[in-house]
This record gives C-alpha cells, structure tokens and sequence, in this order.
C-alpha cells in the first residue's frame, strides 16, 4: 500500500470512530419505569378482580413489547390487598399500555371492585433478574 492510501484509510476510521462515539454519548441512557400500586379490593369481589387482573397481564405481556415486566402480590393474612410492581421499556411504553384496548377492558370491568387505588412514581436504583 502506498504512503497516501494509509493515511487516508486511517484518517477514515478515526472519523468514524468519532462519529460513533459522539452518536454514542449523544443517546441519553433509557432507563426502564418502574411503578408500584397499592389496592384494596372488595373482599366480596376478589376472585373477579383477579380473574380480570390475569386476563390483563397475560395480554399486556403477550401483546406489548414494551411492557417488561408485570406482577401481582396479595398482602400475607390480607388477600384483598394487592401489590402491584410495573416495569415499562420507558415513558411511551407506558403511555401506549394505558391507550390499549385490554387495559381499558380492565379499568372498565374492576372500577367497582376496588375500594382504594395508590399510584407510587418510583426511580430504579437496582434492577437485577435471572
């Protein structure tokens, strides 16, 4: 190879690795949201609100790519208090999940059966799984 066509094969890939890299730093890190809700449910009505709970994440998980993760805890010795925990790709995943026609299937069917609702706005400090 001749003298020139090193330099200019080397000067080409020191600007693409400052391309990437500048495009690299440029992307803000997406970290996932994360939400928690608290709920009391009718105790009368429990067993129709999981039902209907199942029916919703079962979609939301199969349908929705950005929805990661989604679960539903009973409080121990208070089973109509469910804990929910709520993991979204990022702020439009969670947007288009309240938009979806299987969540407003949900909110339709249970409005009754729940006595009280707590939203909890969180900030992910340590995410792990296996």
């Amino acid at each position: 190879m001749k003298a020139k066509q090193i330099l200019w094969i080397s000067a080409l890939v020191g600007a693409c690795y400052c391309f990437i890299s500048r495009s690299a730093m440029a992307l803000p890190s997406q970290e996932p949201l994360v939400r928690l809700a608290e709920l009391e449910i009718d105790p009368t009505q429990l067993e129709d609100y999981k039902a209907a709970l199942k029916e919703e994440i079962a979609a939301s998980i199969r349908i929705e790519p950005g929805v990661l993760k989604l679960y539903a805890v009973s409080v121990k010795d208070h089973p109509n208090q469910i804990r929910l925990f709520e993991m979204y790709r990022d702020q439009a995943s969670y947007q288009a999940h309240l938009s979806t026609s299987h969540f407003k299937r949900y909110k339709q069917a249970t409005q009754h059966m729940i006595k009280s609702l707590t939203l909890i706005e969180t900030e992910p400090v340590l995410l792990g799984s296996r």
